[in-house]
């Protein structure tokens, strides 16, 4: 019974993998894509070799605000864990070797909320600045980035929502998430910074 659902389990891989590799842009070798809540413009979505895309995800890239070019990609050795929300409308790139914790928020756009006699739900989707999550960052869970980029190696922490980019090398955390340490050149140690970036 054990041999005959490792067997199974084997098949159903090799089919999904078979079936991503038609419907999305790319999907590289050895990647796995477990369950997704839901896939939009599959086509726009290009995923390279050895990542993982734990179960509950859901990936969208879809051309609200007329950019047809839009595109998600994401970068070799990736993960992604359970339940994230990855949402472009021009394009987000997450680099190779990121780590995204559980429930993780990613987006290059927002609801407009201008227009106070309108639902916001009645109100257009808009761009704001296209995001980059670089080489090695580390995205802990519940975070949220929108409209915003992550440095290389740089490390969010839980439950902070970034608004503005973070750059090479830098901790932040917070609502709206600011930089509490960096690494110093100077000393080869991470140490923490004050508000205006400085080194304390």
């Amino acid at each position: 019974m054990k041999i005959l659902k490792t067997i199974s389990a084997f098949f159903r891989k090799r089919v999904f993998c078979y079936y991503y590799r038609i419907i999305l842009g790319s999907f590289g070798k050895n990647s796995v894509l477990v369950k997704p809540t839901a896939i939009d413009g599959p086509g726009r979505i290009f995923i390279e070799n050895d990542v993982i895309i734990s179960d509950g995800a859901w990936l969208a890239v879809v051309p609200h605000t007329g950019n047809f070019i839009c595109k998600l990609s994401i970068g070799s050795n990736t993960y992604i864990g359970r339940f994230s929300h990855i949402y472009a409308v021009s394009s987000i790139r997450i680099g190779k070797k990121v780590l995204i914790a559980d429930k993780v928020y990613i987006s290059d756009n927002t609801h407009s909320y201008t227009n106070i006699a309108m639902p916001v739900i009645d109100q257009p989707v808009v761009a704001v600045n296209e995001v980059e999550i670089k080489e090695g960052a580390w995205l802990g869970e519940n975070v949220c980035i929108i409209g915003a980029s992550v440095g290389r190696n740089s490390v969010v922490a839980a439950n902070a929502v970034v608004l503005k980019d973070i750059p090479d090398y830098c901790v932040a955390a917070g609502t709206p998430a600011i930089i509490i340490k960096r690494f110093n050149y100077e000393t080869g140690n991470w140490q923490k910074t004050n508000a205006a970036g400085e080194f304390i």
